[in-house]
C-alpha cells in the first residue's frame, strides 16, 4: 500500500473504480474474457488522462493569470503554449474530456460519441507518440472502440453512461495522485491487471514480484556509481508488463537532465505490450515509449537497430533485466533463429534442439540468457532471472553459458530465490548479476535465500513472501559482499572452475565439525560407552528377529 496516508484513502477509491467497472463487465457478458481486459484497462487510462489534462489545465491557467475557461476558449494560441509547456502528456481537446462528454451523456448514440473519443484521441499527429510498434513497423493506437464490445447494439448506449458513471468526477479524480511515487503507482498498477495476466488459468504470467524487481533494481544499481550527467540505456526484452525494467527506471531515478534512464522494451505478447505502455505512462515515462516493440525479440531484435553505433552494428544497453519465458514451444522459428545468426556471436553456446516429444518444454531462457550478454555494452550490466537448475545443469549449452560467464569474468553474483516466489510456477529460480566491469575482481558472491519468506495463499496457490527485513538482507549481503554462515559465501572465479563451473552456494559451505576437548580418560570412557551401547543394541536386535521369526510360525501352522 502507499506508504502516505492520503494516497491510501485515494487508492481505495481506485481500487473501487477498478470493481465497479469489472462488475459492469460480468452484467454486460464480458466477464473472464479478452474484451473485459480492453474496457476496464482503456477506462482506466482514459480517466487518467482525462484527469492529467484538466489537472494541467488548471496549472497553466494559474501561472499565465487566466481563468480555465479562457484557455479553453483560445483553441489556437493558448492551446498551443500549453501543449509546448507539457510536451509529454497525452494531447487532449476540451471536447475529448469526461466533464464534456458528460453532459451528452443522455443523447441516443452516446456510446459512438465515447467511441468516436476514443479514436479521436489516438488519431491526433501529436499522440502518435504513444503508439506501440508492432515489429513489422505497424503502429498499435491507444485507444479502441470499447463499447462495440457490448454484442448487442441496444445495451451499448446504457453501458457508456454506465461507465461515465462511475468515472465522473463526483466520485473521485487523479489530481491528488499526480504527486504519488513508483511504490503507489506499481501498487495501483499490480491492482488493475491482477485478474487479467493470466494463461491457462495461473496467475501472474506477465508480473514479476514486487520484492524480487526490487532486490534486483537496488543490486543492479548499488554495484556501480551513478553518474548525474549521463542517460542510461535499459533494455528488457521480454517485458511483460514492465515491473523489472520500470524497477531499475525508478532507482536509477532522476538526474540534471530529467529521468536518467531511457527505457527500451519488447514482448512477444501483445496484450502485456498494452500492459507496459499503460504502467509507462502511470510512472511518467512517456519519452521512452517510442522504444516499446511488440514482437519476438529473439527473431526480430526491432529495437536494436535504433539510435545504434554505427561500427558496432546493433545498440548495445548500459543495463538489462530480463525474467524470460523459462520453457516454451519456439519449434517455428528454432532454425530461422539458428541460421540468421550462426555468423555472430550472439547465440555463442548454441540453440536447444527441437524434442520428438514434449515441444511445450524447449529451454528457450537459454536462448535469452545468450542475448542479454550479447546486447550489453562492454561496461554494462545485468540481471537474468532463470530456473534454479540452470546453476549446476551439465547439459552441453547450460554449461557452456556458465564457462563464458566465469571465463571472462563476467558474474557478479547469484541469489537463488525461495520455492513458489512466483505464483504461477513450482520452479525455483535464481537471480544471476552480471557485471563486465569487474576487471581483476575474481569474486563472485552466491546467496542462497531458499530459505527465507512466509508462506502466504493467493487464490488456490501458494506463494512464498519475503519480509521488508529479509528484502534488506540479501541487498545488502550482496552490495556489501558479506559471508554469512549457510547463506552467502564468497568465492573466486578459479574455487568455481575447480566445482565444475557450479553456481550452487550449498555446494561452497564449509562443512562445520564442533570440537570438545576432552583428556584421554574422558575419551575412552566415551567410548567404551558408544560400545556397550552398540552391543546391547546389537543383542536386542537379534532377540526381536528371533521373536519375529517365532510369531511368523505360528501364523503359517494355523494357516495350514
Amino acid at each position: 500500500m502507499a506508504e502516505h496516508k492520503d494516497y491510501y484513502a485515494l487508492e481505495m477509491k481506485i481500487d473501487q473504480m477498478i470493481d465497479e467497472l469489472q462488475g459492469l463487465c460480468s452484467q454486460n457478458g464480458l466477464s473472464n474474457t479478452a474484451a473485459e481486459e480492453v474496457v476496464v484497462t482503456s477506462v482506466f487510462l482514459y480517466k487518467f488522462l482525462s484527469d492529467k489534462y484538466m489537472h494541467n489545465i488548471e496549472k497553466f491557467a494559474e501561472e499565465i493569470g487566466e481563468s480555465v475557461d479562457e484557455v479553453l476558449a483560445n483553441e489556437n494560441d493558448e492551446l498551443d503554449a500549453f501543449y509546448d509547456a507539457y510536451p509529454t502528456d497525452v494531447v487532449f481537446h476540451s471536447t475529448d474530456t469526461i466533464q464534456a462528454l458528460i453532459n451528452k451523456s443522455g443523447q441516443p448514440g452516446f456510446a459512438a460519441m465515447f467511441d468516436d473519443t476514443l479514436e479521436r484521441i489516438s488519431n491526433y499527429q501529436e499522440n502518435d507518440k504513444f503508439k506501440v510498434s508492432t515489429a513489422g513497423g505497424e503502429k498499435e493506437p491507444l485507444f479502441t472502440r470499447i463499447t462495440e464490445n457490448i454484442i448487442d447494439k441496444s445495451k451499448r448506449d446504457a453501458f457508456a453512461v454506465a461507465i461515465f458513471g462511475i468515472i465522473s468526477e463526483s466520485k473521485f479524480d487523479f489530481s491528488d495522485a499526480f504527486g504519488g511515487n513508483f511504490d503507489f503507482y506499481s501498487t495501483i498498477f499490480e491492482y488493475l491487471i491482477k485478474n487479467y495476466n493470466v494463461a491457462s488459468g495461473t496467475y501472474a504470467e506477465y508480473f514479476t514480484p514486487q520484492s524480487v524487481s526490487s532486490i534486483i533494481s537496488k543490486i543492479l544499481v548499488g554495484m556501480s556509481q551513478v553518474d548525474d550527467n549521463k542517460l542510461y540505456d535499459v533494455l528488457d526484452c521480454a517485458a511483460g508488463s514492465g515491473s523489472l525494467v520500470l524497477h531499475l527506471a525508478n532507482e536509477l531515478g532522476h538526474g540534471k537532465f530529467g529521468n536518467r534512464a531511457r527505457v527500451y522494451a519488447q514482448d512477444v505478447s501483445t496484450k502485456s505490450t498494452r500492459f507496459l505502455r499503460l504502467n509507462m505512462m502511470l510512472n511518467g515515462l512517456t519519452e521512452s515509449l517510442d522504444n516499446i516493440v511488440q514482437g519476438d525479440s529473439l527473431t526480430s531484435p526491432s529495437q536494436y537497430n535504433v539510435n545504434h553505433d554505427p561500427s558496432s552494428g546493433y545498440k548495445k544497453f548500459d543495463y538489462i533485466t530480463i525474467n524470460p519465458p523459462f520453457k516454451m514451444d519456439f519449434s517455428a522459428t528454432r532454425d530461422e533463429i539458428e541460421s540468421n545468426w550462426q555468423d555472430t556471436d550472439r547465440f555463442f553456446a548454441g540453440v536447444p534442439k527441437i524434442p520428438k516429444k514434449k515441444k511445450e518444454s524447449m529451454a528457450i531462457y537459454l536462448l535469452f540468457i545468450q542475448n542479454v550478454l550479447w546486447a550489453l555494452k562492454d561496461n554494462g550490466r545485468a540481471a537474468i532471472v532463470c530456473p534454479t537448475g540452470f546453476l549446476t545443469a551439465q547439459s552441453r549449452i547450460e554449461k557452456k553459458i556458465r564457462q563464458r560467464l566465469i571465463d571472462e569474468n563476467w558474474l557478479k553474483g547469484v541469489v537463488s530465490m525461495p520455492s513458489n516466489i512466483f505464483a504461477n510456477t513450482g520452479t525455483n529460480v535464481s537471480v544471476l548479476f552480471i557485471d563486465k566491469t569487474k576487471g581483476d575482481d575474481d569474486k563472485v558472491i552466491l546467496i542462497d535465500a531458499s530459505k527465507l519468506g512466509e508462506k502466504r495463499k493467493e487464490g488456490k496457490n501458494q506463494r512464498t513472501v519475503l519480509r521488508d527485513n529479509e528484502i534488506n538482507q540479501i541487498i545488502d549481503t550482496f552490495i556489501n559482499q558479506k559471508a554469512e554462515d549457510d547463506f552467502s559465501v564468497l568465492v573466486s572465479t578459479k574455487d568455481i572452475k575447480k566445482k565444475n563451473y557450479s553456481f550452487s552456494a550449498g555446494q561452497y559451505f564449509e562443512v562445520k565439525i564442533e570440537y570438545v576437548e576432552m583428556t584421554e580418560d574422558e575419551f575412552n570412557q566415551k567410548l567404551s560407552g558408544y560400545v556397550s551401547d552398540i552391543s546391547r543394541l546389537w543383542n536386542e536386535g537379534h532377540q526381536m528377529e528371533a521373536e519375529i521369526k517365532k510369531d511368523l510360525g505360528g501364523l503359517i501352522y494355523e494357516r495350514k
